[in-house]
């Protein structure tokens, strides 16, 4: 009996961690629902200098914000469900390769895709190899977007200029950064206050 309510606690527990932001259009609202977030957005910022807009834009496009998205299966002739095209995983649809690479690089071992600080992080980092390895600004969400699609390497062949429906992608992933950055400003003085500050 024990045993079966611990695992239906874990099972409880596990829902309500996975479960997306119910408001996904508006960055203040999902810092104000998702407790930490913020902080957890603000700390990958300040280390590798990429916006929390642009960060949580791309998130926001990779995943909807849901911990364990996956790519959806094959189909095997027509119906039956087939192998998932890539490993991706988690907030940021992570490769295992490059998570692996993300891991080695920051030490961070103990990280796990479907862990929002994690993810976040991993973001974040991503967006500083694109500076390093392509010059790319760390405020150009859109030549962000498309090296994180495509992959460094991809990104400097040029792979995007085959894929009009990417570049329309990563079209709306600037947009959607420039409305959270305009959204955080409205509210990112009081995400900076403790919870407690807040109630007043």
């Amino acid at each position: 009996m024990k045993l079966v309510m611990v695992l239906i606690g874990f099972i409880f527990l596990s829902g309500c961690t996975s479960a997306p932001p119910k408001n996904t259009e508006d960055i203040c609202e999902i810092f104000y629902e998702k407790k930490g977030w913020y902080k957890d957005a603000k700390a990958s910022q300040r280390r590798w200098g990429s916006p929390i807009p642009v960060m949580m834009s791309i998130v926001y496009q990779e995943s909807s914000f849901q911990a364990r998205a996956r790519p959806p299966r094959k189909k095997f002739l027509w119906v039956l469900p087939g192998r998932r095209p890539a490993s991706a995983y988690g907030y940021a649809q992570a490769i295992n390769p490059t998570w692996s690479a993300y891991k080695k690089s920051t030490g961070r071992w103990a990280a796990d895709r479907n862990n929002f600080d994690d993810a976040i992080d991993f973001v974040g980092w991503y967006n500083d190899q694109s500076y390093l390895k392509n010059g790319i600004q760390k405020t150009d969400t859109n030549r962000l977007y498309l090296a994180y699609h495509e992959g460094q390497g991809g990104f400097k062949k040029k792979t995007y200029r085959k894929k009009a429906w990417l570049t329309d992608v990563a079209k709306k992933v600037s947009k959607r950064s420039l409305t959270y950055a305009s959204q955080l400003k409205g509210c990112e003085k009081k995400l900076g206050r403790s919870w407690f500050s807040r109630l007043f």
